[in-house]
């Protein structure tokens, strides 16, 4: 007799931008050329002074277990970073720091979800939110957003979504998958809809630091007076400090709701690695000029993006004002024959894309949103350049 997978962990729908990656990398052990931009992970190695300190903290021994919510210094740069940016007040104990920022939100969900809860979530959406509050056995309301708005929640998308049964709102900004973000000014509207509401609210600002232009960040816990009380904010040093294996991530909260998901990790999982920690650390506290290039040559890349599918016939995408992806409007090209296979939806078309050109992206179904098709930028510009030729070449059946 096989054993018996439970109910909700049999539901759920498996990472799709984990396995567009996993289908690239097979055809590249094949042996083929793949252009891959499905996965969201900055090409760039992580800077030098970040791995020195991992260096020096096995060297002197910090290869122990630590506290289950992270390294009081950790803690405390991560406040004081927090302070320095957005002028809100943290303390050491309201950070929480996890096995990456994933963690982090699995930590939330766990900590304040209920069965039967309703969480709103606006489409198109990262493709692990849904199935985290899922776990929980809250209730994950998806409301589709339109490109036209670069896809924001509008407040009175907002207001109708919200039954008795609702408990908190999850905004990613910059977005996964949409790279669009939300203004001081559309934050603050939401946020009276939630004051008012007596609502909780996740904030995924893991691309916080990756703005470009004349888009301006800003955290929801600060964008009103009583915000900071209802704000759980999520960040990490993946993204920023290309940190991805490392694992790393954090949360800064209530102090009680800290103390919960604290208490949840030890049980869980215990402290995240000490010499990632130490890492970290450095990232935090050490000289930001990494990032700062980095989001240079991100910069370049979107831009040449931007023109590319600008220059393409039926393809457009949202403004993209950080992060690092383009969520391409691919409806023009859906319902047709590329070399005699049929394309009716966007998983069709980009297994198609990847089998005849080797070109990887990830439909935008796995995002709430029909239709589109993600791809990141964050890889070189020979591999954007050669990868956009073939995409071209693809719609246009040459």
């Amino acid at each position: 007799m096989a054993l018996r997978i439970s109910r909700i962990v049999e539901a759920l729908e498996p990472s799709a931008t984990m396995a567009m990656a996993a289908k690239a990398k097979q055809l590249k052990a094949s042996g083929k050329t793949v252009y891959d931009f499905s996965l969201g992970e900055p090409d760039f190695n992580t800077p030098e002074h970040i791995c020195q300190a991992a260096i020096d903290a096995m060297q002197a021994g910090h290869t122990h277990y630590t506290a289950a919510n992270g390294i009081p210094e950790l803690r405390e740069a991560i406040a004081r970073q927090f302070k320095d940016t957005h002028g809100l007040t943290y303390g050491a104990n309201d950070v929480v720091v996890s096995n990456g920022a994933k963690h982090s939100l699995h930590n939330v969900f766990t900590t304040l979800c209920n069965p039967g809860d309703e969480v709103i979530i606006p489409a198109p959406y990262w493709v692990s939110y849904a199935e985290l509050v899922k776990l929980t056995g809250a209730v994950p309301v998806i409301i589709e957003t339109e490109q036209a708005n670069d896809f924001r929640l509008t407040p009175e998308q907002f207001k109708k979504a919200i039954t008795p049964k609702t408990t908190m709102l999850l905004v990613c900004s910059p977005s996964n998958p949409t790279g669009s973000m939300y203004s001081p000014a559309d934050l603050a509207a939401l946020a009276d809809i939630v004051l008012e509401r007596n609502l909780t609210v996740v904030s995924d600002e893991i691309y916080e630091r990756l703005v470009y232009g004349k888009h301006k960040f800003a955290t929801f816990a600060g964008v009103r007076p009583g915000m900071q009380e209802r704000t759980i904010i999520v960040n990490g040093a993946s993204k920023a400090y290309a940190m991805t294996g490392w694992r790393i991530g954090w949360t800064l909260s209530p102090t009680n709701i800290a103390k919960a998901m604290s208490d949840l990790q030890s049980q869980e999982t215990s402290n995240p690695s000490s010499v990632s920690q130490y890492a970290a650390l450095a990232a935090v506290t050490g000289p930001q000029q990494c990032v700062d290039d980095m989001l240079v040559e991100f910069a370049k890349r979107r831009e040449f993006v931007r023109e590319r599918i600008a220059s393409i016939p039926g393809l457009s995408c949202p403004e993209m004002g950080g992060a690092f992806y383009a969520f391409i409007n691919i409806k023009e090209h859906l319902g047709r024959e590329y070399a005699g296979v049929r394309v009716d939806n966007s998983a069709q078309w980009c297994l198609t894309l990847l089998e005849q050109q080797n070109v990887a992206a990830v439909m935008g179904s796995a995002f709430g949103a029909e239709g589109y098709a993600r791809i990141s930028f964050a890889t070189s510009m020979d591999i954007l350049k050669a990868g956009f030729d073939r995409i071209e070449a693809f719609i246009s059946g040459k």
